[in-house]
């Protein structure tokens, strides 16, 4: 055999093995081409180990209702925080001057004590100088429960009231058979309060054997004060 003849069987065999290896590959990426549609088709399906999107559309929901319930206790905390702290400034400013007040109350005691300790005769007839004293410590007084009244500051003088345990403080009881028991009849020494909240109870004595105080009339007895015809109870069809 020539040489000729053998250099073209040799390009022929090697035509012959590069169109075969073309095929090969060509057969191989067939088959991952199908492998990858097949795994597509079992994704959308959800016959493939992955989630359906039914179940993936579930969970998102869930999740959507989880963060949405977080937010709104999150905002509800932050309104009661928010209230808590207007309730607090509010209480502070309508009852942060309790402490000053009660030390207070001493000098309105020793005020009205100076005013009680001078005898009736000094106002009447006492000299010029001593006429102006006590006209000066009267109003320095008024003034001052002024300055109270101002700042929601009340004096409690309970005399012909009845007893009320949240703001007077019994010290004696007396006998008064012309007042109703329980009737504040002297007053020892006054009480303050500084708007709905007592700095200091009244103390006070209270009438004991006079007549029950009345008590007063709720909207069913007043309805039910008659008789089925309307008469009154007590007189006469």
């Amino acid at each position: 055999m020539t040489e000729k003849k053998k250099a073209a069987e040799k390009t022929k065999a090697e035509r012959d093995a590069e169109a075969a290896a073309r095929a090969d590959a060509e057969a191989e990426a067939a088959e991952e081409a199908l492998a990858d549609a097949n795994q597509t088709s079992e994704f959308a399906t959800g016959d493939g180990a992955g989630p359906a999107p039914e179940d993936r559309l579930a969970a998102l929901e869930a999740e959507a209702a989880s963060l949405k319930d977080q937010l709104l206790r999150a905002l509800a905390e932050a309104e009661n925080t928010r209230r808590r702290a207007e309730r607090d400034r509010g209480e502070a400013a309508k009852y942060g001057a309790v402490a000053l007040a009660r030390d207070l109350l001493s000098v309105a005691d020793n005020l009205r004590r100076a005013l009680e300790a001078l005898p009736e005769d000094a106002r009447r007839d006492g000299a010029d100088w001593a006429k102006d004293l006590i006209t000066g410590v009267e109003l320095i007084e008024k003034d001052f429960l002024d300055a109270f009244a101002r700042h929601g500051i009340a004096k409690l003088e309970p005399v012909g009231e009845s007893f009320d345990h949240n703001f007077h403080q019994a010290m004696f009881e007396l006998e008064d058979p012309e007042k109703p028991a329980g009737t504040v009849v002297q007053l020892m020494q006054p009480g303050y309060r500084l708007h709905d909240r007592l700095l200091r109870a009244a103390m006070v004595g209270v009438s004991k054997g006079g007549p029950k105080p009345a008590k007063p009339a709720s909207a069913e007895d007043a309805a039910g004060n008659g008789t089925g015809d309307g008469a009154p109870q007590g007189e006469a069809k």
